[in-house]
């Protein structure tokens, strides 16, 4: 006979046996992968501390002075005291950088490639990132609060960290890490069968741009050319034809369910309204998105919030400065009659009842759960503290630290204001089109004590030339 003791082993065995066949059809039942946050989610992207990097480069100087030219040079990184050899660097931005440039300042946004000199390169596994400067952004955290509530929303966005820069062990600032939306991301929410990916961009602005807009104007490729040579991946002619097939079908503003995410993409716009950002999609410049494409189905994805909160106003008849004209700007025509005509994502969403009270439901749900439940100011208090520290010791800061917390004060009140405002437009008591706040121009929340140049103005710009040009000389050994 076989002893009680020999028969509890044989079950051990057998559970075990069981347990390990178990994950074995699992892992190739033929389910397509899920979406999962990779490793370095958890490194670099863990947003509850501040990160360092140290850039080494032996001509800093040299690298700055031709940043102007978008070329990649060769760098040593060391994040959080790992070493990371021959790792891409390069300065980027459109008018930030033009800007910066323009005044002389040396304190650039700046794109970290893994696999731009070595193939297969990557920081646990993702290949791109990069380090935002927080341009004309005295709080910082303009670009973080906006990804921080599309993510809130369940917007596919980027991961960011704070991360403090040093260049050769020598202080260069507190910059924000960003995921670029490439492989890496692609795969993080969409999973390894993802789609297309796409960053729709104009050559000049004083072109039609009609594809950055997303407008059907035929089936040729070559007329979306703006669309297509900013693929982030090999580009099929079986891939050009599903999306010119979904914007034929969005122009249509029939069966939108066909082309777009729809569901996805009301939340979307439900915080680039809230943002006032108009260097965007809903803007006359129109871009500053990210398109993505699966099975002939198009979304759009968040990028590039440091002149969001009101702090971009190209093309619109008020200045900028009118906190009462941009805090109060309505959210059901969130630009004017001509620009909203020619962004068909938006427009004709928003044509469709069914749809545009699920846009009302979704702005009904940021305010209530994520502003007028607290969790808003709680958010925003804790990474102001954590990286206040940081902000004060910036050698090559935009503004003082003295100005750096009159912009999260006034950021905070900006968005409380905003979200005051946007519950009254849902509740019929504000103007929520342009034509009624034509009509009704008083009604709308007292924004007397806000001044939007206090999260930043050019101003600041002039003063800050002098210490970066401090920070350069400690950085190359002259002080």
């Amino acid at each position: 006979m076989i002893g009680h003791r020999a028969i509890d082993k044989i079950c051990i065995v057998g559970i075990a046996l069981a347990a390990v066949l178990s994950l074995f059809l699992l892992a190739w039942s033929g389910e397509p992968d899920s979406p999962q946050d990779p490793d370095y989610a958890a490194q670099l992207f863990d947003s509850d501390r501040v990160h360092t990097i140290d850039i080494q480069m032996r001509d800093w100087q040299g690298f700055l002075e031709e940043a102007g030219e978008e070329d990649y040079a060769p760098c040593t990184l060391t994040i959080d005291g790992e070493e990371f050899r021959q790792v891409g660097i390069r300065a980027k931005g459109n008018n930030s950088r033009r800007l910066t440039q323009e005044y002389g300042l040396l304190r650039y946004s700046l794109k970290l490639e893994f696999d731009h000199y070595l193939d297969g390169g990557h920081y646990y596994g993702l290949d791109k990132f990069s380090l935002d400067a927080s341009f004309q952004d005295n709080s910082y955290l303009k670009t973080w609060l906006a990804y921080d509530m599309m993510g809130f929303m369940e917007v596919p966005s980027p991961l960011c960290s704070f991360v403090w820069v040093t260049v050769n062990q020598e202080p260069w600032g507190l910059f924000l890490a960003v995921e670029e939306p490439e492989e890496s991301f692609a795969r993080r929410n969409f999973g390894e069968d993802y789609g297309q990916l796409y960053k729709p961009d104009y050559r000049s602005l004083q072109a039609e741009n009609a594809d950055v807009a997303l407008r059907y104007t035929g089936e040729e490729p070559a007329q979306y050319e703006n669309i297509f040579r900013n693929a982030k991946f090999a580009v099929s002619q079986a891939d050009q034809d599903r999306l010119i097939e979904a914007l034929r079908i969005l122009s249509t503003g029939e069966g939108l369910e066909q082309a777009v995410e729809v569901d996805e993409v009301l939340r979307y716009f439900t915080v680039q309204v809230f943002v006032m950002n108009w260097d965007s999609y809903l803007g006359r410049t129109g871009h500053n998105y990210f398109l993505y494409e699966k099975d002939g189905r198009i979304s759009i994805l968040p990028w590039d919030y440091n002149l969001a909160f009101g702090t971009y106003a190209l093309g619109m008849e008020e200045p900028i400065q009118d906190p009462y004209l941009l805090i109060n700007y309505p959210i059901y025509t969130p630009a004017e009659g001509e620009v909203m005509r020619n962004r068909p994502l938006y427009h004709q969403l928003m044509q469709v009842d069914e749809y545009f009270a699920r846009y009302r439901e979704y702005f009904s749900e940021l305010l209530t759960e994520y502003f007028a439940s607290g969790l808003f100011q709680v958010r925003l208090q804790q990474m102001a503290e954590r990286i206040a520290p940081y902000v004060e010791q910036d050698p090559t800061a935009f503004c003082s630290y003295q100005d750096h917390q009159l912009a999260v004060e006034t950021l905070e009140q900006v968005c409380l204001l905003r979200a005051e405002s946007a519950a009254g437009q849902l509740a019929g008591e504000i103007p929520a089109t342009i034509r009624s706040r034509q009509e009704y121009p008083d009604v709308g929340v007292d924004t007397s004590g806000v001044d939007l140049r206090d999260l930043g103005d050019f101003d600041d710009l002039e003063q800050a030339r002098e210490k970066q040009q401090a920070a350069l000389r400690r950085v190359m050994g002259e002080t």
